[in-house]
């Protein structure tokens, strides 16, 4: 089993798997984190997995996300309840908790993902350096455990000593261990670039509060490509917009995400 497998695994405890309430044990991996904290995005693969188990769906189609409090690595629960069930698309509402506390919230809409190619679309990929000539993702003053598992290329023309100041990153992902990025993994792609507002002069952690993602497509075999910016910045708050991009230059997932330039009191 792939280390992203095995990290997102998740087991029925309560039964059953038919019934609408259910209970999930998992094990948060502290090797997918950054600087102690579990990445957001794994978390969020982590519960979505779950989640389509208690709804015996293929994917997610639809996840919003909201992070309560930060947990930690080690065991954990994953609270399950199927709020409706159809044959388009159900709805699945699940919670991760850990030391009896809510630590993330989420509803789910899941069904099947689309197979053939779009009808229409607006955005294209955009000009990227090849993963070759981009470099590994940096961050000063944080330990990047998830660089362990996630080879991260950052494109150097939007990198944070050589770009143009704009608060925007593109580059490339992909499991270091050779596994192939499945639907829930696109969680992760969404937010695996450094916040944007480091461009602004916003260094450190900036913890999401809320992020939405929307899943396109079954990503193709090979890297994917993101883009991620920030439209707005007000007080401590700030938004950040990601795209992300399969082999084939297809659109696999889109969000959007609330997030803090800061931690205060946190």
């Amino acid at each position: 089993m792939s280390s992203y497998l095995a990290a997102t695994a998740s087991r029925r405890v309560d039964g059953g798997s038919a019934a609408d309430v259910g209970t999930y044990a998992v094990d948060i991996d502290p090797g997918w984190a950054i600087g102690g904290n579990p990445h957001g995005g794994y978390l969020m693969a982590l519960v979505a997995k779950a989640a389509l188990d208690a709804a015996e769906s293929p994917h997610a189609l639809a996840v919003s996300a909201h992070f309560l409090r930060p947990p930690k690595g080690g065991p954990a629960e994953v609270r399950v309840e199927v709020v409706k069930r159809g044959r388009t698309a159900s709805t699945v509402r699940a919670t991760l908790w850990q030391e009896d506390k809510a630590r993330l919230d989420t509803l789910i809409t899941t069904g099947r993902l689309p197979e053939g190619p779009p009808s229409y679309a607006a955005v294209a990929m955009p000009d990227l350096m090849s993963p070759e000539e981009c470099r590994a993702r940096q961050e000063t003053g944080a330990t990047i455990e998830l660089a362990d598992h996630v080879d991260v290329r950052i494109d150097p023309r939007t990198s944070l000593t050589n770009g143009s100041g704009e608060p925007l990153i593109r580059g490339w992902m992909a499991f270091r261990d050779g596994t192939d990025i499945d639907a829930e993994a696109l969680l992760l792609a969404v937010d695996i670039a450094p916040p944007t507002v480091a461009h602004l002069g916003h260094r450190g952690w900036a913890p999401t509060v809320e992020l939405s993602c929307l899943l396109r497509a079954e990503p193709r075999p090979g890297w994917l490509a993101f883009e991620a910016r920030a439209t707005l910045v007000s007080d401590a708050w700030f938004d950040e917009e990601s795209t992300v991009w399969d082999s084939s230059g297809c659109v696999v997932a889109q969000s959007r995400q609330l997030a803090l330039v800061a931690a205060p009191g946190r």
